[in-house]
């Protein structure tokens, strides 16, 4: 955990320092916005950032967004300065925690910055399996390639294995490949010197120079542009970077994980994805199993995820009935895990009682509807029923228009989560961005992202 102050460390300020330290955190500090955003393009790296409230806040949001830093803002002053805590929330603060510091409290802010997408929670074989192989591998420096549906953990399991590495001392650099436009993925991993384009206001170190003596974990390589491959590949042969517009390579100490939910091996034959980068990053494969092929996991997770968002959300916890299990363990779960845990999150929302009954749990493609009869002029001129009765809702509807309803119900059916839904849909989140970006232009109603999130 990686934790920069800015502002001025007088006493409240050095002490929520000292409880940091204390609870596990690296601190640095520094003096103002400009200097935090040197030593962030510096590579020095922030899991979380604290702010003293009477600094620009939206300045310091506005930076961070237009540079592509996504790290969380946490302000912090005295607590007569309510108006100041308000200002700073709406400028895009995550937090406010009140001076003199409380012990309590700054330990669960850094606790929630540092939780994992979700623990490794499991009994069935097919993830102790899993479990033993990464334990086996972790302590070596191969690259790794982890495969597997989406939202079956490939993500999880690549920080298990960083934490049981001997570079677990260092950090764990996690690079979306899908969600960063290609245009700008390349500065992202390899960093740029100033003036090297237009925009290039300064030096900024890349991704790979970030996790020096760590782990650099590419997630979804198999949608990288084959021009970013062979750079990628020319790192991992040489172990250095060339910064665009630079005039020298830089050395890089790291370790290499990569995810895919594709056959890379598919994507190799059809000239997708490079051999030789595939043979360099596959040194050893794991595959994460569906959750459909490790039912017994799906009772100890939901229950985990039902206490987990109860606390969130300050609710009571509440048992889960076996009928309600029993539901669950029938499902297919083509979201996986991530489905899952967006399943318990609504239900903790929508249930009464002390008890989470079956009704409470929203499932797709489990409540059966009654279709819709059309009346259909045959060529007699009579009318007759369509000769399918599940595409009567559909007859005299665009392709366009049915597509749209399937994405918005999906991405409500996920809280606004656009990374859930583009999974369940089976598309990239560039794909569904763009047709978001479509219907709020056509003036279309769309669930906005959960705070936060995507």
């Amino acid at each position: 955990m990686r934790l920069l102050i800015i502002g001025e460390l007088y006493g409240q300020i050095g002490a929520a320092s000292r409880i940091a330290r204390s609870r596990g955190a690296k601190v640095s500090h520094v003096g103002d916005i400009e200097s935090a955003m040197n030593a962030l393009r510096d590579g020095q790296g922030a899991d979380l950032i604290m702010i003293e409230v009477r600094e620009d806040i939206e300045k310091l949001v506005t930076l961070l967004m237009r540079e592509r830093f996504n790290v969380p803002v946490i302000a912090c002053g005295v607590q007569a300065d309510k108006d100041l805590a308000v200002r700073a929330i709406k400028s895009g603060a995550k937090e406010y925690i009140p001076l003199p510091p409380n012990e309590e409290l700054i330990a669960a802010v850094l606790e929630a910055i540092t939780e994992e997408a979700q623990s490794l929670i499991f009994t069935s074989p097919a993830m102790t399996k899993v479990i033993g192989m990464a334990d086996q591998i972790a302590p070596s420096d191969a690259s790794i390639m982890i495969t597997g549906e989406s939202g079956t953990g490939k993500e999880v399991i690549a920080r298990y294995i960083h934490k049981k590495s001997k570079r677990s001392g260092n950090t764990m650099i996690s690079v979306n490949c899908a969600a960063i436009p290609e245009n700008l993925l390349e500065s992202e991993l390899f960093g740029y010197e100033k003036g090297a384009f237009t925009g290039a206001v300064a030096r900024r170190i890349g991704k790979f120079e970030e996790a020096e003596g760590g782990t650099i974990l590419l997630d979804e390589i198999s949608e990288m542009d084959m021009r970013l491959q062979a750079k990628l590949l020319r790192v991992l042969q040489e172990r250095e970077v060339d910064r665009i517009g630079g005039s020298k390579p830089v050395k890089v100490n790291i370790r290499v994980l990569a995810t895919s939910n594709r056959n890379m091996q598919e994507e190799v034959k059809k000239g997708t994805f490079r051999e030789d980068l595939y043979f360099r990053l596959n040194v050893i494969t794991m595959n994460m199993p569906a959750l459909r092929e490790r039912v017994e996991d799906v009772k100890p997770l939901a229950e985990y995820f039902v206490e987990k968002y109860s606390k969130a959300n300050g609710i009571s916890l509440r048992k889960i009935s076996d009928a309600a299990l029993a539901k669950l363990s029938k499902y297919h779960w083509p979201g996986n895990v991530r489905e899952l845990e967006n399943t318990m999150h609504r239900t903790i929302l929508l249930a009464t009682g002390n008890i989470i009954e079956p009704d409470a749990i929203m499932l797709q493609g489990m409540v059966e509807q009654q279709p819709e009869v059309v009346a259909v002029a045959n060529t007699s001129g009579a009318m007759s029923k369509p000769a399918s009765g599940n595409t009567g809702g559909l007859v005299g509807r665009t392709v366009d228009s049915v597509e749209q309803e399937l994405i918005l119900d999906t991405l409500s059916y996920c809280l606004g989560n656009r990374t859930h839904a583009a999974n369940i849909l089976g598309i990239s989140i560039r794909t569904l961005r763009n047709k978001l970006k479509l219907y709020g232009e056509s003036g279309v109603p769309v669930p906005p992202p959960p705070t936060g999130s995507d």
